[in-house]
């Protein structure tokens, strides 16, 4: 359920930035009812289910429950990475109770017999190597912070290689030479998904465009 919201919220920000590029009337207009139709959405969409900040349950070894933890905050500095996981209580447990093991490009957390539950968090691939040395982690207040040491002192765009391939596909679909390029890729992609009221809008918009447009600089092939 948080995946589609995202999913959502993602195709709003997009359809936002194609409104201030375009100037037609008719293709604004198409936007701006695939704008109001994301925003209902949005507004009917439920809140994600949390479970003491944490994910699915399942039966564990350890003994009671493991639950994965999904829910962090996370920022940086020159020289760490800094993961924020929020647990409830997690300052009252012995210290050996919160492990964190780290590698080159992963960490994985493990908070043990937490009111009678289990936590953990892997990451994989990280997007840039960290010191397994430097690296280490804290507990504060209902909180573990997990730092990872940077390798090299450079700004990190997100946490892990799989979000940076995810954003790259993203951006390729719609960040051409061409802006008009990227409002038809939107458009063509509105069409293929979009009810049939959508997809009479966009053709009504089209044909429209066309006739007006009598060298046809505004191509767009559904």
């Amino acid at each position: 359920m948080a995946a589609a919201h995202e999913e959502l919220q993602k195709d709003l920000e997009e359809v936002k930035e194609l409104l201030t590029k375009t100037t037609r009337k008719r293709l604004r207009d198409v936007l701006m009812t695939e704008k109001h139709k994301l925003e209902i959405e949005l507004k009917n969409q439920p809140p994600p289910k949390l479970k003491a900040d944490a994910g699915e349950e399942e039966k564990s070894s350890l003994g009671g429950y493991t639950v994965k933890i999904n829910n962090y905050g996370w920022d940086q500095s020159d020289k760490f990475i800094k993961i924020y996981i929020s647990l409830s209580g997690v300052q009252k447990l012995p210290a050996e109770n919160v492990q964190v093991n780290f590698t080159e490009r992963s960490f994985d957390l493990l908070v043990k017999n937490l009111n009678g539950k289990n936590y953990t968090m892997t990451f994989n691939n990280l997007l840039k190597p960290i010191s397994v040395e430097g690296s280490s982690r804290k507990i504060k207040t209902d909180t573990v912070l997990v730092m990872c040491r940077k390798k090299r002192e450079e700004k990190w765009d997100c946490l892990t290689q799989v979000e940076k391939e995810s954003k790259e596909k993203e951006k390729a679909a719609y960040d051409t030479s061409d802006p008009s390029e990227g409002l038809m890729n939107l458009l063509k992609k509105m069409y293929a998904e979009g009810d049939d009221e959508m997809k009479r809008t966009i053709n009504k918009a089209w044909v429209e465009s066309r006739e007006k447009q009598s060298k046809g600089d505004i191509p767009m092939d559904i």
